[in-house]
């Protein structure tokens, strides 16, 4: 394309140049029409000169004085004396050369005159003849005279006559010019009829190259037709150069710093009690294309990009040619579309980046396949599970990486109790599959599974929220007093609807809470419950209750998550559009802020930042995914570890008081024996 611009740019040059000095042409031409018109001008009579000075030139003549000439001479004693010039002069015979009489002496008291005299005739114009005397004095050696007594006879001067023959060369030529210069006048003519005719030709062939380039060029910028149009904008290369370079001026856009910023005003604020207890709004990622009548039905955080979030959809009823499920990864530097969407051909329900692999995501479906997108290809997935009965068959609704970097599993389950374990690189078939079933069930001994989580540090041992309203307890592998699979016993009881969300404490700080978690429920509470130490496990049926329910909700409490830097903050979302954040040593009954996220459309997900919590992403209904800044919310104080201590043995009883065989005493230590 740069060469054919190039060439395009030369032949443009090229015919500005052709037309300029085609109208330089024309601007001569009418200057010379116009000195025509005016007759015998000033040109007309420059032009009769210059071809008289070009016929003089051609016969050689220099002045009209030299014209017609002859040179008369008169001889002079002059003419033999060494260093007198000699101007054309004749000598004549004998003494009678000089017209002299008288004496000369040796002794006379006058000094001997001594002249040189010459005598020149020239003809002049008229045919007659001027005689013109030239004395020149000149100083020489007087020679020794001697007296001598001599007749002197004075002689009329004969006057000589001579001819130049340049001079009458040049009158001849004179008398003949005439003709001759008529000749040249012609051959001046015929010469400028002849450049003429070569200039028109000239400007005919430049108007014709003209033409043509005027041709090429057209041809060349022509309007391309609505096929060539596609078929360049459908082409990959294009597509994919339109992608990137949109997507950077995108992100330039959407840079919402204010340069103008005066960082001298409102300096001294005092502020108010709430200030650091705002929920604000940051963005809210939408794209009318991909989430239209589809709903979040999971959100994640990039582990390395701090800008980066993913959300997973379900299908949208109305485009039947789009794919059911997708997963979008927006950025919080590009907000009007995705940074890369990937699709399914089944609803995605469950979606995470891999902690280990910044380039992977996850992703669980309807249909029970479980797939693997890379951020580095295209929308369709690297890598998906076989439909089969060796995996899932029924919907994923959970899911989770646990291990470290050099030895870790994706952990999945799905509504008929199926537990897979799968290694990253190889989803041909689960590497371990556990299926929980409890024999207390009446039909049948699945455990419809919801919603899954590991505590920090752990791989072994889970908890799984089912559609009953129960919690349960599992283990991967046998371990000391239990075996691989559902502890049957211990049921965590106290939900009269389907699980929604669990999440467990994050070990931080300076105490462990790691036993802590909490459950949500379409009964429209949130609980706190302690897990049961893993040392002592029950051989008995054993309901466990919960330490705490959270009541306040208006609608079905779709998601709970603990806050990752803050050991008693806590967030929830609801079907009624809210977003309540929560703060156990602040308040136990009520939320310290709730926010309308989105009025009579349920928020679905929740997810905090893995930096600093600061952030918070709901997904709702609607298909919006939205960013929340806590503030100063997020910053936990020195003391927070140890006011929970007093605020969860506050909701267990206080004292001493046992539950499980815990006391307050050991609460520190949350899990026994670990």
């Amino acid at each position: 394309m740069s060469d054919r611009r190039k060439e395009i740019e030369l032949k443009k040059a090229k015919l500005a140049e052709i037309r300029k000095a085609r109208e330089d042409r024309q601007r001569d031409n009418e200057r010379r029409q116009q000195e025509v018109a005016r007759g015998a001008g000033p040109s007309g009579a420059r032009r009769e000169q210059d071809v008289h000075d070009l016929v003089s030139s051609l016969i050689g003549t220099s002045s009209p004085s030299r014209r017609g000439g002859l040179s008369s001479n008169y001889d002079s004693p002059s003419s033999s004396i060494p260093g007198t010039p000699v101007v054309q002069t004749s000598s004549l015979p004998g003494p009678s050369s000089l017209s002299l009489s008288g004496r000369l002496s040796r002794s006379s008291d006058v000094t001997s005159e001594r002249l040189s005299l010459g005598t020149t005739m020239v003809q002049s114009v008229d045919g007659g003849t001027d005689h013109v005397m030239d004395r020149v004095m000149t100083p020489r050696m007087v020679p020794d005279l001697i007296d001598v007594e001599q007749e002197l006879f004075e002689l009329p001067q004969r006057e000589r006559v001579t001819y130049n023959k340049e001079i009458q060369t040049m009158e001849a030529e004179v008398e003949n010019t005439g003709p001759l210069e008529e000749e040249i006048r012609e051959r001046i003519n015929r010469e400028h009829e002849a450049a003429e005719a070569e200039r028109i030709a000239r400007e005919k062939e430049l108007e014709e190259e003209s033409i043509q380039l005027d041709k090429e060029i057209e041809q060349e910028i022509r309007e391309m037709t609505e096929e060539e149009k596609h078929t360049v904008f459908s082409a990959p290369e294009f597509l994919e150069f339109l992608e990137q370079s949109t997507k950077i001026v995108q992100r330039a856009l959407n840079d919402n710093y204010d340069y103008t910023r005066d960082y001298t005003i409102g300096a001294e604020t005092g502020g108010d009690d709430s200030e650091g207890r705002r929920v604000k709004r940051i963005c809210a990622f939408y794209d009318e294309h991909y989430g239209k009548n589809r709903s979040i039905t999971d959100i994640d955080w990039s582990p390395k990009y701090p800008e980066l979030s993913c959300a997973s959809y379900n299908k949208n009823p109305a485009a039947l040619n789009e794919p059911d499920g997708i997963v979008a990864v927006w950025n919080m530097h590009l907000l009007e579309r995705p940074e890369f969407v990937f699709h399914s051909q089944s609803d995605v329900l469950s979606v995470t980046f891999s902690p280990f692999h910044s380039n992977l995501i996850f992703g669980g479906t309807y249909s029970g396949q479980i797939l693997l997108w890379d951020t580095r290809s295209k929308h369709l997935p690297v890598l998906k599970t076989p439909l089969s009965a060796s995996g899932h068959t029924h919907p994923v609704y959970a899911m989770q990486m646990v291990g470290t970097q050099n030895a870790h599993n994706l952990i999945t389950s799905s509504t008929d109790g199926m537990v897979c374990s799968w290694l990253v690189d190889m989803l041909a078939q689960p590497q371990e599959t556990l299926e929980l079933v409890h024999a207390g069930h009446n039909k049948t001994g699945e455990v419809a599974i919801t919603t899954l989580d590991f505590p920090d540090n752990e791989t072994t041992t889970f908890w799984v929220g089912t559609e009953e309203g129960n919690v349960y307890q599992a283990n991967r592998y046998d371990r000391a007093g239990a075996k691989a699979g559902l502890n049957q016993y211990d049921v965590y009881k106290g939900h009269s609807g389907p699980v929604t969300g669990l999440h467990f404490h994050p070990l931080i700080g300076q105490v462990d809470f790691s036993d802590l978690f909490l459950t949500c429920s379409v009964d429209w509470t949130v609980k706190l419950w302690r897990a049961k130490s893993l040392a002592k496990p029950s051989t008995a049926a054993n309901n466990i209750s919960p330490v705490y329910s959270f009541d306040e909700a208006d609608d079905y409490v779709y998601d709970v998550k603990w806050h990752p830097g803050h050991p008693a903050v806590f967030g929830t979302v609801d079907g009624s559009g809210k977003f309540d954040l929560w703060n156990l040593n602040a308040d136990t009954e009520v939320p310290v802020v709730s926010t309308t996220v989105s009025p009579g459309r349920a928020i679905n997900k929740l997810r905090w930042d893995h930096k600093e919590g600061r952030r918070a992403a709901v997904g709702g209904s609607d298909g919006k995914l939205y960013i929340y800044d806590i503030g100063d919310m997020a910053l936990p104080r020195e003391t927070e570890w140890t006011d929970l201590q007093k605020t969860v043995a506050g909701m267990m009883g206080g004292g001493g008081a046992q539950t499980n065989g815990v006391t307050e005493t050991d609460g520190a230590r949350i899990v026994a024996g670990r």
